[in-house]
């Protein structure tokens, strides 16, 4: 590899693929934190250049964690088509970007390469590209799933009711539940965080939730975001999940962290298609979020977004029906400001669809990050427009529980309307026979939780 470049007369030398791809990432505090950022905007671009010279074959054949030592390595090269690969292998980095970008290149063509495409691969070509690269290039891709209904279409964006309580309190929760429902949100999934990790509190906010989805005939899918071992136990005892969800990272040391292993989320995948309630043939949902590895030590100085790409890598494999990363949760550690925030949610959006996944996103700041809610309204929009399968809402926008802003119920309804898009086909129609939609739009009752009073 020719990892030198010469810019206005200062030579670059880079070390190896790891430091050139760290130094090519558009600016990031954890990068920083983690003292793999290029030091000066010229440095960036001298990386940048590097890397769009690289071909695809030169980072194939030079892994930044051998497969010898981590799963997640082995899972993604496994993974990859053989046939397509060799088709592509000797691209430059720069020509599959014009490649993803091209208006000859659509939805299938998308589809057929990312499988000869490792994560690294998607990392590399995500940090040539401008924003509105990432929007274009991620709109071009529509990824259908189905759980209980599908999701993904184009001309829609689904959501995930989030209706999370202090206390894990049940009649608290569905109060939530019914205000988001009046405002048609909840196809990609109603889920809970619980604050009780228990088997019995998992099973208890289970059985509520799909208890008022039969009340109601709601099409839509459940799940309570307890740690993947206390969910199977609860679906081993009866508890009715739809779907299993558990966070992940992409290194198989954070995994450890975290848990879990390839093998226990091969199990719960068994688990939910033998003994779930969701119809499937999609039975699980995952979480991500850049900056994971960093925050468990476990990211072998490697910059954090090649590491999220790894963790969608890792997803694809169980062929999840959902996945989302929440893009601003973890703290200005790892990404400061509304800059790095918006930027990272549209890498995380476009690397996410590359992989072929049903790419959502948690917009979402804490308090003590650099950003308000103009920020994220704003990335809301340019995820909007580049085809985000479901985003993500809490109560007016405030999580009570885990102490985050996010969208609001009020913020779904009115990006749908902005953008002339419909929640998913089988929601919709159970909306309109409800009342809260009609004609495609939101009825005069919308926004009204005593439509679920019986």
């Amino acid at each position: 590899m020719n990892l030198k470049t010469v810019l206005g007369g200062v030579s670059y030398t880079f070390a190896d693929l790891k430091e050139v791809m760290a130094k090519a990432n558009e600016e990031k505090s954890g990068d920083r934190l983690a003292g793999v950022a290029a030091e000066t905007v010229q440095e960036r671009i001298a990386a940048k250049t590097v890397l769009s010279e690289l071909l695809l074959s030169d980072i194939r054949n030079n892994p930044l964690i051998p497969i010898e030592t981590d799963e997640v390595s082995r899972i993604i090269e496994g993974d990859i088509n053989e046939r397509i690969y060799g088709e592509i292998k000797n691209w430059s980095v720069a020509e599959l970007r014009e490649y993803i970008l091209s208006n000859e290149v659509g939805d299938r063509e998308l589809k057929r390469i990312s499988r000869g495409l490792n994560s690294e691969m998607i990392a590399a070509v995500a940090k040539l590209m401008s924003n509105l690269d990432l929007v274009h290039a991620a709109n071009k891709v529509e990824i259908l799933t189905t759980c209980n209904i599908t999701i993904g279409q184009k001309g829609t964006i689904a959501s995930r009711l989030q209706p999370n309580h202090p206390t894990d309190n049940v009649d608290g929760m569905i109060a939530s539940l019914k205000e988001g429902l009046s405002y048609g949100v909840g196809d990609a999934v109603i889920g809970i965080n619980p604050v009780d990790d228990s088997v019995e509190s998992v099973k208890r906010l289970l059985q509520a939730t799909k208890d008022f989805m039969n009340e109601w005939e709601i099409p839509a899918q459940n799940c309570v975001l307890a740690h993947v071992t206390t969910q199977m136990k609860a679906i081993e005892q009866g508890a009715p999940a739809d779907m299993i969800f558990q966070s992940i990272a992409g290194t198989e040391v954070a995994n450890r962290s975290f848990g879990i292993s390839a093998e226990l989320i091969a199990e719960a995948k068994d688990l939910a298609l033998k003994q779930g309630t969701g119809s499937g043939p999609q039975v699980m949902y995952f979480e991500t979020g850049q900056g994971s590895e960093l925050s468990a030590e476990a990211h072998f100085g490697i910059d954090q977004l090649t590491l999220e790409s790894r963790n969608y890598g890792f997803a694809r494999h169980y062929d999840p029906f959902i996945v989302n990363t929440v893009v601003g949760f973890i703290g200005p550690e790892y990404l400061y400001d509304s800059k790095q925030v918006i930027r990272a949610g549209l890498e995380d959006h476009f690397m996410g669809k590359m992989h072929g996944l049903p790419m959502g996103v948690d917009i979402c700041y804490t308090n003590h990050i650099r950003a308000d809610q103009n920020d994220i309204e704003n990335l809301g929009v340019l995820l909007s427009a580049a085809g985000v399968n479901f985003i993500i809402s809490t109560p007016m926008g405030d999580d009570v529980m885990l102490n985050y802003q996010s969208m609001s119920y009020h913020d779904i309804a009115t990006l749908l309307r902005t953008f002339g898009k419909t929640p998913s086909p089988e929601y919709l129609k159970w909306l309109e026979k409800m009342g809260i939609y009609e004609n495609g739009r939101l009825s005069a009752r919308a926004g009204d939780p005593t439509i679920f009073t019986r």
